[in-house]
């Protein structure tokens, strides 16, 4: 199992979130979260007066899936959140070692 946290501008939510559900993903959970990578901001003109901005606001997507559909959700996120701009985002993939849903006891795949 792998857990997958991409993040992403908030207007590309709904692409994303579409393509992870054609492809078998069934649930996430969203984020809002505020950041900054290479860009390191920007500035802002309110009222005649410049502004640093120096965390963009972002979303924090997390998926659990199976090891073997982590690269295509990989791919799928990628393809929906690409703008071509700075900013776009990132992408983590790590191992899950161990998984439980509360209601029923299921473990590891069975839980996801």
């Amino acid at each position: 199992m792998k857990l997958v946290v991409a993040i992403i501008k908030p207007f590309k939510l709904d692409e994303v979130r579409q393509a992870l559900t054609e492809i078998g993903v069934h649930g996430m959970t969203v984020t809002e979260v505020k950041g900054y990578g290479r860009q390191r901001g920007h500035t802002e003109i309110y009222r005649g007066a410049e502004y640093i901005v120096n965390f963009l606001p972002k979303l924090r997507i997390e998926i659990a899936v199976d090891s073997p559909l982590a690269d295509k959700a990989v791919e799928v996120i990628t393809r929906g959140a690409r703008t071509g701009q700075i900013g776009d985002g990132k992408i983590f993939v790590t191992p899950i070692d161990h998984a439980l849903r509360i209601r029923t006891g299921e473990t590891d795949a069975d839980a996801l």
